[in-house]
Formats: structure tokens, sequence, C-alpha cells
């Protein structure tokens, strides 16, 4: 077992909620002029194929909702859409060191999608836990950039 995790502590908490949309300006307006959160970070992950927007409530200290929306059909989030039409994607669960959760949640006899971390929103990193392994949720494991200063 993974000594890091003494007390079986995987987890800080919830980093975000993903929802898949078909137009990120639509959807971004929707959040921040009809239910009051504010975008604190946008990007494209040619990678993954998507553009996303971070969004926080508050003083920001809670977790986020990122939206995402695909850049190209057969992207993940292209083709969640067509199977599911918008909606929650995915649940972020916050980490330290990504690379030790996942080896923890592998000998625990969980899949995850990469073999290693990828690149994630804003610099982090980031793994999946395949759904078949987890009543059918999406859960993204994310450890944030580190901080300058």
């Amino acid at each position: 077992m993974n000594e890091l995790f003494e007390g079986d502590e995987l987890f800080e908490g919830i980093d975000h909620v993903g929802y898949a949309v078909p137009d990120l300006a639509e959807a971004v307006r929707f959040h921040t002029e009809v239910l009051g959160w504010r975008e604190v970070h946008r990007e494209t992950n040619e990678e993954q194929g998507v553009a996303e927007a971070m969004l926080a409530a508050g003083d920001g200290s809670g977790a986020q909702v990122q939206l995402l929306a695909p850049l190209r059909p057969d992207s993940a989030i292209g083709r969640f859409l067509d199977r599911s039409g918008p909606g929650i994607q995915q649940v972020a669960y916050r980490v330290r060191d990504v690379a030790a959760v996942s080896q923890t949640l592998r000998e625990r006899g969980l899949r995850l999608l990469y073999d290693e971390p990828r690149r994630g929103t804003g610099g982090s990193r980031i793994n999946f836990v395949h759904p078949k392994d987890t009543a059918g949720i999406l859960l993204e494991l994310v450890e944030p950039a580190p901080t300058s200063g």
C-alpha cells in the first residue's frame, strides 16, 4: 500500500464539476449573467479537444464549475454530447499528488484512463477513473498547478 495515504486521506475535496456544453459563450453567459458566477479562467486544450472556462462563486475558495465545449466532434466532450447531450460530464477530486493517488487506486482495483498524468486546466496534472468502476460517474483526479511565490 502507498505510504503517502496513511489514514486513507486520498482526496482534499471537490475541485470542480465539469459540464459538457455545445456553446461555451452561451454557457458562460448563462452562468455569469443569470446565476451570478464569475469567470476566473479560460483556455483551449488542443490535446483534449476542448475549449473551457472555470467559474467561481463567493470568494472563489470553494469548488468551481468547469464548462467544456468540444473543439471537434471526435473529442471526448464531442462524443459525450452526441451520446448524452449537455450536462454533468465529470466530478473532479482535488489531490496533492495525482501520480501517487492513481497508483493507490490501481492497487485497489480501479482502472484509470491514462498510464501517466496529463496536463489539465491551468497547468494542473490530471487523470480519470473509468466510469465503469465508479457507478457510471467519470471521476477526475486534479493536482493543482504549483503556485508561484
